[in-house]
Parts: structure tokens; sequence; C-alpha cells
């Protein structure tokens, strides 16, 4: 059996320790040191992504909620660059699965052929983390944004305007709600109003939407008063009553939540909490719409023929205030050119301008279905 030897720590051991620790501990601060400068310095602007014009841009801009610096779309019109006069500003926001990059080239068609400026926002991105899904930072990424635009082109701060289609809808509705002092006209389709809610309906049909929502909100509705409190702050309909004053034009597919995934009750209560009594959708009419994928017989009069929309048939509409619902024969989708059409008669301070327009002004107007 062999006798173990003592280690014996000599003072030529301890110097090359000493200079050993010494040199990781000055790497590890150099490379931190490193890390903080980068995590300062501005990315470098580029090109847009595939699928987007080449005339829109990727910016960065700093958000100070938590001193990072975010991406986005930025575009300006040649008209915009030229005029002295004040112009529009048109933030775009992206679905529940996608990110800036998303190509949704609606947003830029809409802004050329009115002469605005458009930003198209990260805003954390999928809303499958904490950081995203309605989250403060999101309400902070989309507030610099409009920061952004303003620095770095002459807006018109009573033409600033918000839209969003399925998780872009969602946010369009939150931000009413929060900020109601920045907007001129909100436009959403097919969003979520009641995270909860959409949670139980996605898992019931199979959709993975609710996996996203545990991963946001720290696990399922009921799971703690905690987690509860993560669904009630990131859902529209916490914060809706304070978005009276705003423009807000809600639209919705009758056949969503069939054929897609966000039940068009969705939008019908966020039309309720604004509408006056009488205006209200009743549970029994919004469970007729739900189960049979009709109107209802006692709101078939209710029906609008408008142009806009194009083949989108709008089977119900009914406004109270500022606040429109409108549902129209499709399923998750939308029709962003009526959208642009509308936001363009809205003016901040204002009462909401409902007026339909031409024939001749929608003959380009299509449905665009949804992302994830």
């Amino acid at each position: 059996m062999k006798t173990l030897r003592p280690f014996i720590f000599s003072s030529h051991s301890f110097f090359i320790f000493f200079l050993t620790t010494a040199f990781c501990l000055s790497a590890a601060a150099f490379a931190a040191s490193a890390d903080a400068k980068s995590a300062d310095a501005r990315p470098a602007d580029g090109p847009a992504p595939k699928g987007w014009n080449a005339e829109v841009k990727t910016i960065h801009y700093r958000v100070e909620a938590d001193q990072s610096w975010q991406p986005a779309l930025f575009y300006i019109p040649e008209s915009a660059r030229e005029s002295q006069a004040a112009v529009p500003l048109i933030v775009g926001l992206h679905t529940w699965s996608s990110n800036y990059t998303q190509p949704n080239p609606y947003f830029y068609e809409g802004a050329k052929k009115y002469g605005w400026v458009m930003i198209c926002p990260h805003f954390r991105g999928p809303n499958w983390t904490p950081s995203a899904c309605g989250s403060e930072l999101v309400s902070a990424d989309i507030l610099a944004a409009v920061e952004y635009a303003k620095a770095n082109a002459n807006i018109d701060p009573d033409r600033i305007y918000l839209m969003g289609m399925s998780g872009g809808g969602h946010c369009s509705m939150l931000m009413a709600g929060r900020h109601p002092e920045v907007w001129a006209g909100v436009c959403a389709w097919v969003g979520i109003s009641d995270l909860a809610k959409w949670h139980a309906s996605t898992k019931a049909k199979g959709f993975n939407y609710w996996k996203h929502l545990e991963s946001a909100c720290g696990g399922a509705p009921g799971t703690s008063a905690e987690v509860d409190e993560e669904y009630r702050k990131r859902s529209p309909l916490t914060y809706l009553k304070n978005a009276g004053s705003v423009p807000l034009c809600l639209n919705h597919g009758i056949h969503d939540g069939h054929a897609g995934s966000v039940p068009a009750a969705q939008s019908i209560w966020a039309f309720n909490l604004l509408a006056e009594p009488e205006k209200k959708v009743t549970d029994a009419q919004i469970d007729f719409i739900w189960r049979t994928q009709t109107i209802p017989e006692e709101l078939l009069p209710e029906a609008q023929n408008d142009p806009q929309y194009g083949k989108q048939k709008v089977l119900f509409r009914r406004t109270s205030g500022n606040t429109r619902l409108t549902i129209f024969d499709g399923a998750h989708s939308g029709v962003p050119m009526a959208g642009f059409a509308w936001l363009a008669k809205q003016k901040r301070n204002q009462p909401a301008d409902w007026t339909v327009g031409s024939p001749t002004d929608a003959k380009e107007n299509q449905e665009v279905h949804s992302g994830k």
C-alpha cells in the first residue's frame, strides 16, 4: 500500500497560483467591460429584411426602461422628406408568434399611399416570454418607437395611428387603454382582449397558444394569485375603460376560433366594455355567434354595405361613442387598407369619424390572412 505524500504549498507554488488567479480575474473584468460597452453601443442600422421594400430601413432605438437597443423597421416617404409640413405616423404591430421582420408589406404600402411615416417595432418579439406578451417593456418599446419617429421625421402629434392583427390586435387594444393620450386612432383586427379566456379556448381547440401564455405568465390561470395577476395585467380588458376618448375600430371575422384561433367574442367583449348599456351585445347573442357562425336574426338589420372591406362583407356593425365593432365574413384575417382608410379620417382629441368610403377608394383593398 502506497503512502500518500502531503501536498506542500511552497512559495513558488503560491506565486504561480497568484499570477494565474490575477490573470483570470483581469480577463474576466476585461470581458465584462467589453460586454458592457457592446450592450451600450448602438447597433448598426441596415436594409430591411426579406419581404419588405428597399425604401424601408432597419433601425435601432433606445428604450430607457431597461437601457436596451430595440430594432424596428422605419420608412419616410419622399413626399415627407421634401415637405416642411408635419405628416401622420403609422405604428404597425406584428402578429402573435412573429417579430419586427415579419413581412407585412401592407404597412409600407399604406404609408406610401397616404404619405405617412411608418415604424414597425419588435416589442420583444414572439409572445411566449415574460418580457413580451403585453409586458411593461412592450409598452415602453412602442412608446419609444413613437419618440424615435418624432426625432427623425416631422410627425404630426395629432395624427399618430396604431394598427395590428392577431397578436398585434391584442397589443393595439392594450396600448389604446394604457396610453390613450398618444393615439389619434387605433385599429385592431382579430385581437385578443382576455388572455385567461383565450388560454382556455386555445387549449380546448388544440392550439399551442396556451403554452405560450403559460410560459409568459408563469403558469396556467388559477395556479396562483401571482400568475392570475400576470394574465390580468397583460389583458386589454384591464385597461380599455381608459380608451373612451380614442377612436377605436374593432374588427373580427365571424369564423375565427373555428377556422382560426381567436373567437370573435374577444373583440365583442372589448366593445362591450366601452359601449353604452343599450349598445352592448348580450351574452346570449355572443354565444349564438360562436355556436352558429352566423348573426342572430334580431341583429341582421345592423349589417352595413362597406366597400372598404372588399369581399369581406360586413355582417354586423355597431357603434357606441368613439368605439366601433365590425363582424365581417371572414376568419382569422383582416383588411388592412380598410384600416388605413378609416385611420386617415381620425384626429386626436376629436370624435371618431365613421363615414364610409367610396368603392373607388377601395378597389385595391384585399383580405390579408394573419400570420401565427
